[in-house]
């Protein structure tokens, strides 16, 4: 056993933005673990205060180049729920497509260039082009394929133009949605593919009990609206999110943590697959048992399996979202009037693919942002990755320190952490550090 260990990962390659990994066990005792936030913060709230209700979603997508039609559709929703807004059945469907589109983006991002280079044996996505062509050009594809949805129902991925508060302001054409559906189909050999792959891997065996929470709804394994839901029981209205999140400082971080029954909890595909695996898609259950997975499961490292998972949800269900708008025919239609009073507040929550994210804002009777505040995935899963990182080192300390370094980093990767997005309040403690 090694009595003394250092690590000191600066920084964290593979994730987005910047986090630092401190491991200090000293005399075989654990001194310091922790995954410091470094980032500078981003005063996200601060530059929706005084802005017309209008643009919320279009300056909230910018908080994150991944995430941005996530952000757009919570922002959305939160000013929908301020102003009565009801949208129609038509514009639900549409705003799914495009989420789908987003969620088999980042998720194919995540899995094929950020993870599988762990398990494949090269430092990134640009050797892994040379010792394993096909996966990369398999990723490829299917990246192809999440950004022609996006860019077909909602003008652009990075970021969206055509969503708006009450409804759309762009429809796709029937031929658009036709060449949509024969590229869907198409995609469905190299789905089966990806779960092949991932179900061959050799995910490392970690467990710690937790709490996952997720947004849960009556008849869909769903990622827009619904009711907060944990694995220890506990169900929570969207407009009471924060008596979930709690958010709170911590000293090695510019972003903040989150607790809810326990001193930490997780949020992300793995969460979502605990808390409602039963409503996946026949395929994605499939995918599931081929993979492994059975709820509740307690790997964090099998998050990047769930997200599998979710790949094959999400592309089955676009295929039946598009056969029924096919069948049902776009209509144009206007966004749905609002109604403004003074002082309207309305939470909306998506869950990301990283995770639940909330926005909530109080607008004015001149439809001026009064109050804004955002929960992002990430915050709520830094308490977790600490807790993780400090379970997982005393398992390790027979292995050497580049073993270790490695095992702390795929730990960190496998929660797919959106960094940037997490740091938006100044912790004036830390900056003095």
């Amino acid at each position: 056993m090694t009595e003394n260990i250092r690590v000191n990962v600066h920084h964290v390659t593979r994730v987005e933005g910047h986090g630092n990994i401190v491991v200090d066990v000293r005399d075989g005792t654990l001194e310091q673990c922790e995954l410091q936030i470094v980032e500078t913060p981003r005063f996200f709230e601060a530059m929706l205060r005084g802005r017309p209700y209008m643009q919320a979603s279009h300056i909230t997508s910018r908080i994150c180049g991944i995430c941005a039609i996530g952000h757009a559709t919570a922002s959305l929703r939160a000013s929908e729920a301020a102003l009565q807004v009801e949208v129609t059945e038509q514009t639900k469907m549409l705003r799914k497509l495009a989420f789908h589109g987003e969620i088999l983006d980042s998720h194919i991002l995540h899995v094929y260039m950020l993870v599988a280079p762990d398990f494949l044996g090269v430092g990134s996505v640009i050797p892994l082009a040379t010792s394993h062509p096909e996966v990369v050009k398999r990723a490829l594809r299917m990246k192809k394929f999440s950004g022609d949805l996006c860019a077909t129902i909602v003008g652009r991925h990075t970021h969206p133009i055509a969503m708006t508060v009450g409804g759309f302001t762009h429809f796709p054409s029937p031929a658009d949605l036709e060449k949509l559906r024969a590229q869907a189909e198409e995609l469905i050999a190299d789905v089966d593919a990806t779960v092949e792959l991932f179900g061959a891997l050799p995910w490392p065996n970690f467990e710690r009990e937790t709490e996952y929470v997720a947004l849960v709804q009556d008849d869909e394994y769903g990622f827009i609206d619904g009711t907060i839901a944990t694995t220890d029981g506990a169900r929570v209205a969207l407009e009471d999110y924060r008596s979930v999140t709690n958010e709170h400082l911590e000293l090695h971080a510019t972003a903040k943590h989150a607790s809810f029954n326990r001193d930490s909890y997780m949020v992300g595909a793995l969460a979502r697959f605990n808390n409602k695996h039963a409503q996946l898609l026949p395929r994605a259950k499939a995918a599931a048992e081929h993979l492994g997975l059975e709820p509740v499961c307690y790997n964090p490292f099998l998050n990047s399996a769930a997200q599998v998972v979710e790949i094959v949800h999400c592309v089955d269900d676009v295929i039946n979202l598009l056969d029924t708008l096919l069948e049902q025919g776009i209509e144009p239609e206007a966004p749905t009037p609002v109604t403004l009073s003074p002082g309207a507040r309305g939470v909306g929550a998506c869950d990301v693919p990283r995770g639940t994210l909330f926005h909530e804002y109080q607008i004015s009777e001149d439809g001026l942002i009064e109050e804004a505040n955002c929960v992002i995935p990430t915050g709520q899963n830094l308490g977790n990755v600490d807790r993780d990182m400090r379970a997982l080192v005393p398992t390790l300390l027979t292995e050497s320190e580049d073993d270790i370094r490695l095992k702390m980093e795929m730990l960190v990767r496998a929660y797919d952490p959106c960094i940037s997005c997490s740091a938006h309040f100044l912790n004036v403690e830390f900056v003095g550090k």
